[in-house]
């Protein structure tokens, strides 16, 4: 009895001794959607064009021309030379500045939606700042010096907000998350599988629940053939020649699927007359093989999704020359085909381009428009048709149509270059 009473004395003398657990440490409970109500928009001022001629600055004040009417415009600077540049040529275009905030933050890309500030809600009724992982979209290493600056990005946001960071070793960029708002996340096994090679499902899962406080993840396989990785070398046009991709993703989500609110889904599909194209034909046995997951995937609340099909503007071709930004970087990579890229000689390339690259505001949304002079009129059709179908799906916005060609040929298009910044939902 005594040896019993000892034990217990000893095991109430190391409780005491244990640090008191923090049970009121706040901790993830929902990634709002980017249809839920907003702060602001993120951007980053763009310091390079991808391909000479074809200027990233004019597609950036083309998306902030179309949001400060009624949202505010958030526009980090790599440096103060970039930043009094932005500050001069924001006022000369717009000249007052209310609605637009510059800040200096060091990046070397464009890119928000993958290495910004990802917004999340703690159980506290406070923002936090989901930090995963960073690799370049898998072109580099996590230890490489400009990756590095282009991780920490969201990290400083964050300093600047003045909110915690929770981060995660696991890579992961914006791009390839959709969520819904109430607890389901989408995403494609191609990305995420290929920059956590070292990590089952189930571990990834968990990081999503962790930084997301999401509830139930759905696993597409594969998306875009002119997202695939530019190192795995150049694809086959129905002309038979070769094109590269643009320093592409590997499949990221929003090129393909999009939530447009909590139950409903806008998913790419390929018209049958376009199966001639060998391409757009892979785009489709890629998409209909995601459809079928949707079709048969469930909410958060085990409730179908309604599917909306919305079209892809087909391949769109260009081409990049010695001195192109993109062009002077794909020449240095090492092609898994084995492919030896033609140094010194133009080359024809795949633009990054997607109807369902679209921004979601607060009033507005801003698509993509993809015919340009000179084109076939049956792109011009397409155009319209999307106009139409966003306007349904978003009856309350006003839809503006954008070229965003320029940024197209670095490897993503207008969601790409954005983030959201969500209000509380007590604001």
């Amino acid at each position: 009895m005594k040896s019993i009473l000892n034990s217990f004395l000893l095991v109430a003398l190391l409780a005491s001794c244990s640090p008191p657990e923090k049970k009121d440490k706040p901790f993830v409970i929902n990634q709002p959607a980017e249809f839920d109500t907003q702060q602001a928009i993120w951007l980053i001022w763009p310091t390079s064009n991808h391909k000479e001629g074809e200027s990233v600055e004019e597609v950036t004040i083309s998306i902030i021309e179309a949001i400060i009417p009624n949202e505010k415009v958030m526009v980090t600077c790599k440096n103060k030379e970039v930043f009094g540049h932005a500050k001069e040529t924001l006022q000369n275009y717009f000249g007052d500045l209310e609605n637009i905030t510059l800040v200096e933050i060091p990046s070397l890309e464009i890119w928000a939606r993958d290495m910004g500030p990802i917004f999340v809600e703690t159980n506290k009724n406070t923002m936090a700042i989901a930090d995963f992982n960073f690799n370049s979209w898998g072109y580099s290493d996590t230890s490489d010096p400009d990756t590095k600056t282009e991780e920490m990005y969201d990290v400083r946001v964050a300093e600047q907000l003045k909110l915690p960071v929770i981060s995660s070793s696991m890579i992961s960029e914006g791009g390839n998350r959709e969520v819904n708002g109430k607890g389901t996340l989408i995403t494609t096994e191609s990305v995420e599988k290929g920059r956590n090679p070292g990590m089952s499902k189930l571990e990834m899962e968990a990081e999503y629940k962790r930084l997301l406080g999401v509830k139930k993840v759905i696993w597409l396989k594969q998306g875009l053939v002119e997202d695939d990785h530019t190192f795995l070398g150049p694809k086959i046009t129905s002309d038979g020649t070769k094109a590269y991709t643009v320093v592409t993703t590997n499949g990221h989500i929003d090129e393909f699927a999009r939530f447009v609110n909590d139950s409903t889904i806008l998913l790419a599909q390929i018209d049958t007359t376009e199966f001639n194209d060998p391409i757009a034909f892979e785009n489709h046995k890629r998409i209909e093989e995601n459809y079928q997951i949707l079709s048969k995937a469930t909410d958060q609340n085990d409730k179908p999704f309604t599917i909306i099909r919305m079209p892809l503007p087909g391949t769109i071709f260009s081409t990049m020359s010695p001195g192109d930004y993109v062009y002077e970087y794909i020449k240095t990579l090492d092609y898994k085909d084995g492919s030896t890229f033609p140094d010194g000689d133009t080359v024809k390339v795949i633009a990054a381009l997607s109807y369902l690259n679209f921004i979601i505001t607060n009033k507005v949304i801003i698509g993509q428009t993809c015919w340009r002079e000179g084109m076939p009129n049956e792109l011009k059709l397409k155009d319209e048709e999307v106009f139409q179908i966003l306007q349904s799906v978003f009856p309350k916005r006003k839809v503006i149509m954008i070229d965003a060609f320029a940024v197209n040929l670095g490897g993503g298009g207008i969601h790409c270059i954005s983030m959201q910044q969500p209000s509380l939902s007590s604001d």
